[in-house]
């Protein structure tokens, strides 16, 4: 199964990824974990210590291995390079393990419509596709806000995507704006997660300006999601039984969901 986690900056995608791996691996899934955020937050989310998260090369920063498969320099103009370079082996070889989940932080990829067509760029997307379309894995992907890393073809191939909202109007705003943008490449199956709720005045929010039947549940805003960011733990061994209900709820409609679809 392929998700893609998205949603506007700051909603908690990345707490919601990490989550979600460490359910699927608790369920014997073989997990791979895929930071496509620069910001590159899936790793602490996780739990991954500190000076582990240190020792994590981004794969936008292994310049010699992009140079040695896209057979070109990188920084220089006017070079021609592969458009489709060997990236077959890369996930195995430069991912971290983590308590049986793999991890694999992408680093920068730059925006579809900015014409880039470096080699590093071209790398990276590559990658993803494969990943994507060729990896036989439960694979999560914690996404920049917005669809921009998607291509066409790699969006076929993800089982769903999540689009997590708070209840506000730019959140909501911004999901109903990647929704539309992700259709237009063929993304067809989508489901909201509500984060910070806080109140029933907040569920009720989103489920009067989201599709009620795409909602898959609501996870409540709580102490302990600070207290795992401060300490650098994943949220996964901090939550109590209402998170744990929450965060459960969403994990088994995704399943239910890609299962009817």
């Amino acid at each position: 199964m392929k998700i893609a986690i998205t949603g506007k900056g700051g909603v908690g995608k990345s707490t919601l990824a990490g989550v979600l791996a460490h359910l699927a691996r608790r369920d014997g899934h073989r997990v791979l974990a895929v930071d496509a955020d620069p910001d590159a937050n899936l790793a602490a989310a996780l739990g991954i210590p500190d000076d582990e998260r240190r020792q994590i090369i981004p794969i936008a920063a292994r310049t010699e291995l992009i140079e040695e498969r896209t057979g070109a320099k990188l920084k220089e103009f006017g070079q021609i390079f592969k458009l489709n370079p060997d990236i077959s082996d890369v996930a195995d070889r430069f991912g971290y393990d983590f308590g049986g989940i793999h991890v694999l932080v992408l680093g920068a990829i730059e925006a579809g419509g900015s014409g880039c067509a470096c080699p590093e760029n071209v790398f990276l997307r590559n990658l993803l596709t494969h990943i994507v379309l060729r990896r036989d894995e439960f694979v999560i992907m914690d996404m920049e806000a917005g669809i921009e890393h998607l291509g066409r073809g790699t969006a076929r191939g993800v089982d769903m995507m999540v689009v997590v909202a708070e209840p506000t109007l730019q959140s909501v705003d911004t999901c109903l704006t990647i929704t539309r943008l992700a259709e237009q490449i063929g993304v067809h199956c989508f489901g909201y997660a509500g984060n910070k709720i806080i109140s029933p005045d907040d569920e009720r929010y989103l489920l009067e300006r989201l599709p009620r039947d795409r909602i898959l549940g609501f996870i409540p805003h709580s102490p302990q999601v600070g207290l795992a960011h401060r300490e650098g733990t994943s949220l996964f061994e901090k939550m109590d039984g209402d998170l744990r209900r929450a965060f459960g709820t969403i994990y088994g409609r995704i399943l239910s969901q890609q299962k009817q679809g």
